[in-house]
């Protein structure tokens, strides 16, 4: 997956997240295209949330949720994966996004059999990169499919677990699961 690609993905979420939000039940207080104001102070951007131009929200997406997590190095074995997982980072935390794909990574190497576990650190490293190529090479054309319907179930399971855990975050479940699985 090129810039071009990650580009896209960024104006589709950009389009998905909308402007300006501060929902009450929202943890993340107020967002504009769906950067809190917690990571865009982070980042230096220190103007009224309510004008942040789309412009800085790209590059915060680029650089935060696409490069500094590695995904980019994911993209170019599995690009659909990638996509998910960044879609996933956005909204859960890269580290979360992380973990699924180690977790599900461990779950397909039949006890072993194909390639060692990797450590659920929540972390892209040579481990997971490696882990994720034997898979691929190992399992054939149908693996990314697989893998991605691995890590959709895993944060199915968690935007329940969120919302049984704290019931006013029942108020975005319905969203969740039909605009970020799938």
């Amino acid at each position: 997956m090129d810039n071009a690609n990650i580009d896209t993905l960024i104006e589709d979420l950009i389009e998905r997240e909308g402007g300006y939000a501060n929902h009450p039940a929202d943890r993340g207080g107020p967002t504009n295209w769906g950067i809190t104001e917690a990571v865009a102070r982070r980042q230096g951007y220190v103007g009224n949330m309510r004008a942040m131009p789309q412009s800085d929200a790209a590059s915060i997406y680029k650089r935060l949720y696409w490069l500094s997590p590695r995904f980019d190095a994911i993209a170019e074995r599995a690009p659909k994966l990638a996509a998910e997982m960044f879609d996933t980072g956005v909204n859960m935390g890269t580290g979360t996004a992380v973990g699924f794909l180690q977790r599900a990574l461990n779950a397909l190497n039949r006890n072993g059999a194909d390639y060692a576990d990797v450590s659920v650190d929540r972390a892209i490293g040579s481990g997971t990169i490696g882990a994720l190529d034997a898979f691929l090479k190992k399992r054939g054309a149908g693996a990314e499919a697989v893998l991605l319907k691995a890590a959709e179930a895993l944060q199915g399971a968690h935007y329940l677990k969120i919302a049984e855990a704290r019931p006013s975050q029942e108020a975005f479940v319905y969203g969740w699961l039909a605009n970020r699985i799938g």
